[in-house]
């Protein structure tokens, strides 16, 4: 006589102590975890946030024009006033914000792309060559900085494009022009630290001048506050740095 066994499945495909007695012997794989579905977190109605600089802070220029004749914003001056000071922000950073990475020029650019760049911007040029290890150190970190500050223009042109005969043992050079003039040289990586990275570069550039713009905004503070972010991070850098080799040698 067959011997027959009967499995019952519910509604939730839990199975019978028989498949549990199975699963115990490794004759069915596990069970698998009872079906749970997402804990329901209902959204935040645009209505009940509340109207205030954070709010005008968190929209976009297309969020601020159509809250031109908002009726909430017509009840409440300071907010109306906020929107429009925002709204010029944005706007203005628009237009500076117009480059963001290290362009290639030739000798024949060199007085369009920077003798005659706009008397408020900044223009960091590196004469380099390809195949100088030094040159390519120095081209990443201006490639990172280019990113950071897209209102601060950075070009690189082979030295010798640039200035016949110019010594490859003063590769890389880098330049600082503003209103047509020079206003800083920096030749060699000695003068960016040891390690010459993006953070030491750019504490270089702020040095004197507020060569770095992030294109944020355009007023003086903003500047400083541009020129304190980059000593931060250069300090951050530095301690980070700092810890890393101190780890480096409790390891060994």
């Amino acid at each position: 006589m067959a011997d027959y066994h009967f499995v019952y499945k519910d509604l939730e495909g839990a199975s019978t102590q028989w498949d549990d007695i199975q699963r115990k012997l490794g004759n069915l794989p596990a069970k698998p975890p009872a079906f749970k579905p997402p804990s329901f977190t209902p959204a935040e109605y645009e209505a009940s946030v509340p109207k205030d600089k954070s709010w005008i802070d968190d929209k976009t220029e297309q969020d601020l024009e159509d809250l031109e004749d908002d009726p909430d914003l017509d009840d409440d001056r300071f907010l109306e006033e906020y929107r429009k000071k925002r709204l010029s922000e944005l706007r203005e950073a628009a237009k500076v914000a117009r480059f963001g990475s290290v362009v290639p020029i030739s000798g024949s650019d060199f007085v369009r792309e920077v003798s005659q760049a706009p008397p408020d911007v900044w223009v960091v040029v590196i004469l380099y060559k390809e195949g100088i290890a030094e040159c390519g150190l120095l081209m990443q970190c201006l490639e990172d900085l280019a990113t950071k500050y897209p209102a601060t223009k950075f070009v690189k042109i082979i030295s010798t494009d640039c200035i016949p005969n110019y010594p490859d043992r003063n590769l890389p050079t880098l330049l600082v022009y503003n209103s047509g003039a020079v206003k800083a040289n920096h030749v060699g990586l000695r003068g960016f630290g040891r390690r010459c990275t993006p953070e030491g570069v750019a504490l270089v550039l702020c040095q004197s001048d507020p060569v770095l713009n992030d294109g944020q905004s355009v007023n003086g503070r903003s500047r400083e506050a541009v020129i304190e972010g980059v000593r931060k991070r250069f300090i951050e850098k530095v301690v980070t740095q700092h810890e890393d080799n101190d780890d480096g040698y409790s390891s060994d």
